[in-house]
């Protein structure tokens, strides 16, 4: 037997023992990860996307308020929501569509963008989030700042004669921003690329518009987080109910009028 032939013996004995069994429980194995895989891609990391992401624009949101703590007008904080939430949906949106609202939610769900089993988990991630970061923003700002400007809690209803144009102003712009989101990162026949920079104008265009009527809220966890932590509930419902009626809005005009074949549910 030549030295070739000899090492090829040997490789050949080698690769034996690796059988038809063994080749079988590689297979399910390779399986198994592919499923663990899959849940994380489509449960875990979304909701955990939907948390970090709450959390930054809350903190974000909270500290541009009590950084401009006695200062006239909301312009500050305008610019800071919209570019905080702008920057957060271009880095999450591929992974949970960066809603970071429950509002968006139920808007994304109800024409079709996302499974109903995700909602529940998207609305308590976004509100640990939303504690979350105002907490942190309790914590970055001395105790008077924060005394003064009510931890970044929504202070524009000061009488019950606002309420009803509070609670207008809140589904007005939530309609807005709804539209918006569905339209440009939903609708198949309208979706754009510029979808989160023009998700952050809305936002900003939406404060400045109703801040002086309502704090210009349109998400119930910017709302809730800093209502928690700074134990401050005046109105709050006017910030579920508005923004959830908005939301709601916009969906049925979406479904009715503007939705593509697939959204629309008449004169398919």
């Amino acid at each position: 037997m030549s030295v070739t032939e000899s090492k090829s013996e040997v490789f050949t004995i080698a690769a034996g023992p690796d059988t038809g069994e063994a080749h079988a429980e590689k297979g399910d194995l390779r399986k198994l990860k592919k499923r663990r895989a899959a849940v994380f891609e489509q449960y875990v990391q979304p909701c955990a996307a939907e948390l970090l992401g709450s959390c930054l624009f809350v903190f974000v949101g909270c500290a541009s308020v009590m950084g401009s703590a006695g200062l006239e007008g909301s312009v500050q904080p305008a610019v800071a929501h919209g570019l905080a939430l702008a920057a957060l949906i271009s880095a999450f949106g591929e992974i949970s569509g960066g809603h970071l609202n429950p509002a968006v939610s139920l808007s994304v769900y109800l024409c079709g963008g996302m499974e109903l089993g995700l909602l529940g988990p998207y609305v308590l991630a976004q509100m640990s989030g939303g504690m979350i970061g105002a907490s942190l923003a309790k914590a970055v700002y001395p105790k008077p700042q924060f005394i003064l400007s009510s931890g970044g809690a929504f202070t524009a209803v000061r009488s019950s004669h606002a309420l009803g144009g509070a609670t207008v102003a809140e589904v007005m712009m939530t309609l807005f921003l709804s539209t918006v989101v569905c339209m440009a990162a939903v609708n198949s026949r309208t979706r754009s690329k510029l979808a989160p920079f023009c998700i952050g104008l809305t936002v900003t265009a939406g404060i400045l518009a109703s801040g002086p009527v309502s704090g210009g809220c349109m998400n119930p966890v910017r709302a809730f987080g800093p209502a928690v932590v700074a134990n401050h509930w005046d109105h709050h419902w006017i910030y579920w109910v508005g923004p959830v009626c908005g939301a709601l809005l916009a969906v049925s005009l979406i479904r009715l009028l503007f939705g593509d074949q697939k959204t629309r549910v008449v004169l398919k």
